[in-house]
């Protein structure tokens, strides 16, 4: 890929022009906006099939991870036409809006226009859109310093017997960031209020039975040295980072799909570190990881 001040690229047959490709987004590493839309359009093959339905919110960082982020949940101005956008209810609203006009990326197209916006987190919900219930649970293991994904692997492994006894399959992802999270098919389930209650009381019951290891509230006091298994991002509300979004770290790291051997393998934090060229090797080898949570 051309790394000029703008190249017009031809995607899907739609006239896309990508610009500032030279511009360094990850300083530490020298990693540019052009490198970022070449770890996309290379994902895109597994990537877009956990995207397909889902009304995205947008992490961008136009001046790279050192500089301002904002979320942006509506389409902004310019939207392509060709771009699906959803008007949806926004409750709770920080803006006090009453609906919020989603963008919907379903196509390699879409992927890399989003991406040409310095959108290098991608976030999503647990539902489709259309569909009146989730079709997915999640647990997010947030370790509290000193606390590390190394003690997020130690309640992952305690949770999963519970979960296949409770008839889930969980399958286990790193944020990218400093924790993991397990997501399961939530068929079962008939609400995000079911799905949360779920999670929740068994957030709590983990809590009870292994108080030196596990919080379930965000009391920041009750953190130190513990996982906070989070029920809470199965409000219909929330959003969690999606499978294969790169996440605003010093590295280019990106929120990946690993096995439970690599889980209970796990013994320094560095294990289970892996960035964009890292992913593009286990797609290779692997496929998608994550692909048996596409299907009932």
């Amino acid at each position: 890929m051309s790394t000029g001040t703008k190249v017009v690229v031809d995607v899907e047959g739609h006239q896309l022009p990508l610009t500032n490709l030279e511009k360094v987004l990850y300083p530490a590493v020298g990693f540019t906006k052009g490198q970022v839309l070449d770890y996309y359009s290379r994902i895109a093959p597994v990537l877009l099939p956990h995207l397909a339905g889902r009304a995205l919110t947008r992490k961008r960082y136009p001046d790279g991870v050192e500089g301002q982020v904002f979320f942006e949940k509506n389409a902004p101005r310019g939207t392509p036409e060709w771009v699906r956008v959803v008007e949806l209810p926004s409750p709770g609203s920080s803006k006090n809006r009453e609906t919020i006009h989603y963008t919907v990326i379903e196509s390699l197209a879409g992927l890399m226009w989003t991406a040409n916006l310095a959108s290098l987190e991608l976030h999503t919900h647990l539902w489709r859109v259309g569909e009146p219930s989730p079709d997915m649970v999640v647990f997010d293991l947030d370790p509290g310093p000193p606390a590390t994904i190394v003690e997020c692997c130690e309640v992952a492994q305690l949770l999963r017997p519970v979960l296949q006894a409770d008839g889930l399959e969980p399958y286990v992802k790193t944020s990218g960031s400093k924790g993991m999270q397990l997501y399961a098919r939530a068929d079962a389930f008939g609400s995000s209020e079911q799905t949360s209650a779920y999670a929740k009381e068994l957030a709590q019951r983990f809590e009870r039975s292994h108080p030196e290891l596990v919080v379930h509230r965000m009391t920041r006091a009750l953190r130190p040295g513990k996982v906070l298994v989070d029920w809470s991002q199965n409000s219909a509300a929330k959003t969690t980072v999606t499978v294969y979004s790169l996440r605003a770290r010093e590295h280019p790291t990106v929120s990946t799909p690993i096995t439970w051997d690599e889980v209970q393998a796990c013994t320094s934090p560095e294990d289970l570190v892996f960035t964009s060229d890292d992913v593009l090797g286990r797609v290779a080898e692997h496929g998608d990881l994550f692909a048996p949570l596409l299907s009932p």
